[in-house]
């Protein structure tokens, strides 16, 4: 079987069972919910209900992505998560994962909010 029909893990897995993940890196680092939700809501222009919904829904990560309206200033983020410069990921859908890892780093690194959002 070709590589380019098998879909990457992480695109069939629940948002719903990662974000709890974030929420807890963001929490021991001093930050809180609301922030990693304003991240959330700001890189996938969803309201707070939607969020909710997708969380509630157990939409996956493909899924979750291609329901949003994502911010044109994402593109702005830059930087290394998990040894990949994200600027440099090939396949989108992982690019618009990595953009949503390294928000979170950057909210658990401490960094001001008004940076993380690219304002």
């Amino acid at each position: 079987m070709a590589a380019t029909t098998t879909k990457h893990r992480i695109y069939t897995t629940s948002f719903a069972s990662v974000y709890p993940l974030y929420v807890a890196k963001a929490e021991r680092k001093g930050r809180t919910k609301a922030e990693v939700d304003e991240i959330i809501l700001w890189l996938t222009g969803f309201s707070q209900a939607e969020l909710d919904a997708q969380i509630a829904r157990k939409t996956d990560f493909e899924t979750f992505f291609a329901e949003a309206a994502l911010n044109p200033a994402r593109a702005q983020i830059k930087g290394v998560v998990c040894g990949v410069r994200v600027e440099e990921v090939a396949e989108p859908l992982m690019r618009e994962i990595r953009y949503l890892d390294k928000l979170i780093d950057e909210l658990a690194k401490g960094k001001a909010m008004e940076k993380i959002l690219r304002a």
